[in-house]
């Protein structure tokens, strides 16, 4: 049974957004119990050995860290590490005159990068554009990043702060639109667009706008939007939320399928089962870090839409990197974002494929290299960790006999049009003979993890801020975190300021509670 029947907070689940307010509650003084599902903790942020005979720590699912606050960090005193990547992104291509070259982002924009947008674009003018835009963007992040760690800003406080030019190129504008009148060059239009389209599938001109809240996520974290490599693996963060839980006094219980929650006016249950054995507690507040849609399914509540994902997610193990047609050293290629088949036409193309139920003939994908960075995630091993994050490939797409396939192959072959040698000649082999190739579609990322449809943000990202006439009448309503019911809270990526590793939707939540039971 459990340890005790009943506790100040349940929280359902155990990745890092539920570890986040598990610790930030029971360093509060409450008593909290977190039920996971699985036989171990992280969620999608985890790191594992996923070759036979190989020691590498692969961060098999979410891999890079941007939204996570250093504040919170500081705050749940993590020990962790995250390092900057020597290059922002490279981007191979050919001249026209079939000519093999690429277009490098340092880190820290200089003089090679200039010259890498003169070599593409014949000028100065386009790379001028890119300062003026990504500065527009530093712009607006200054204004959002402080306030994820506080209650919802309005949206029209928010708009005040910002010149009106900026606010209708990223805000009010579809994404697509801003990108095109922002610049000429095609390949440069496409690497802009990526961060819209990140686990989002969805066309880039598109007046809903959720493309543009995509690119909003990926480039707000800590106001430089930064994507930082942790030292370790993934699981180097949660496991450092783990213990911060564990040490403040949090019980977990891993193996805990919640089957049901039964909320009261006072109090909720939660049921369980455990080992073949049910098992039920009670608590004045519970905190969901399941998607919006499990939870509905907890309640026996007609469920909101369901998610489906749309990314294809390869990791490698390499003997060696490749070298790529281009001159350019492969330590430099890879060790930032590598963009492939992501020219904005790319990139619309494929998304108008696979609306239609085909498959992207040019499959748009982004690769890295994350032990050029962290080289302790090898322990020992001598080749290199790879990993493949492909674009506008929906789960229903990828369910058909044969896709999955068919969608690894031409990343692959994407991959191999800019190299001087095949790729799979550089892939390393496990103890039993077998390639060093994992592979997941959305379909298989819900089976591992319990994540509906394997959309990986539980939902489509909402602004981070509340409409000018959103209620704000509680504390959850205040914080993002509210459902209908007023003692259970979303505590997951289904936030409001949910979506990615960033802590935000645990945060948010365990404030809430905070809030509430001082009195608001």
């Amino acid at each position: 049974m459990a340890r005790h029947a009943n506790y100040d907070v349940i929280i359902l689940g155990a990745g890092h957004n539920a570890l986040t307010a598990g610790a930030l509650l029971a360093r509060a003084g409450m008593r909290t119990l977190l039920l996971e599902r699985l036989d171990r903790v992280g969620g999608a942020a985890v790191s594992a050995r996923a070759f036979p005979g190989r020691p590498v720590q692969l961060s098999r699912y979410s891999y890079l860290v941007s939204l996570m606050p250093e504040e919170l960090m500081a705050e749940l005193e993590l020990d962790v590490e995250l390092r900057s990547r020597s290059v922002s992104s490279y981007t191979p291509y050919l001249h026209p005159d079939g000519r093999p070259d690429g277009l490098l982002v340092e880190h820290e924009a200089g003089p090679a990068t200039a010259e890498s947008f003169r070599r593409l674009t014949g000028g100065d003018d386009e790379y001028a554009s890119w300062q003026r835009f990504y500065a527009d963007v530093a712009e607006l992040a200054a204004v959002l990043a402080p306030t994820l760690l506080r209650p919802l800003p309005r949206r029209a406080d928010i708009a005040t702060q910002v010149p009106l030019q900026i606010w209708g190129d990223l805000i009010t504008q579809p994404i697509g639109v801003t990108i095109r009148d922002r610049f000429t060059h095609d390949l440069v239009r496409g690497v802009v667009a990526t961060d819209a389209l990140i686990g989002t599938f969805a066309d880039l001109n598109s007046s809903s706008l959720i493309p543009n809240r995509c690119f909003l996520y990926h480039l707000i974290g800590n106001a430089t939007g930064e994507w930082r490599v942790p030292v370790g693996g993934m699981g180097a963060v949660t496991g450092a939320l783990h213990r911060a839980a564990v040490t403040a006094g949090a019980e977990l219980e891993t193996g805990a399928r919640v089957e049901r929650v039964l909320p009261g006016p006072d109090e909720v249950e939660v049921q369980w089962q455990s080992d073949g054995v049910r098992h039920s507690a009670r608590a004045p507040y519970v905190l969901s870090g399941v998607a919006p849609w499990t939870l509905a399914g907890l309640l026996d509540e007609p469920a909101p839409p369901r998610p489906e994902g749309a990314q294809l997610k390869i990791n490698f193990l390499l003997d060696r990197l490749p070298r790529l047609r281009a001159d350019v050293d492969p330590d430099t290629a890879f060790a930032g974002t590598l963009h492939l088949a992501e020219q904005f036409s790319g990139l619309q193309q494929a998304y108008s494929e696979a609306s239609r139920g085909v498959l992207p003939t040019h499959l748009p994908g982004e690769v890295y290299c994350h032990s050029l960075t962290d080289p302790s995630i090898l322990n020992g091993d001598p080749g290199h960790t790879l990993t493949y994050f492909g674009l506008h490939t929906p789960a229903t797409l990828l369910d058909v006999d044969g896709a999955k396939e068919e969608a690894v192959a031409r990343a692959i072959a994407v991959l191999d049009s800019h190299l001087a040698q095949p790729l799979l000649s550089c892939v390393a082999r496990d103890e039993n003979g077998a390639l060093c190739i994992e592979a997941k579609t959305p379909s298989e990322i819900e089976s591992d993890l319990a994540m509906p449809g394997g959309h990986i943000f539980h939902g489509d990202l909402a602004w981070p801020w509340a409409d000018d006439t959103d209620p704000l009448d509680t504390p959850a309503d205040r914080w993002g975190v509210a459902t209908a019911h007023p003692r259970i809270l979303v505590c997951g990526s289904g936030a409001r300021r949910g979506g990615a590793v960033s802590g935000l939707g645990g945060h948010n939540a365990a404030r809430a509670v905070l809030a509430e039971t001082a009195g608001h």
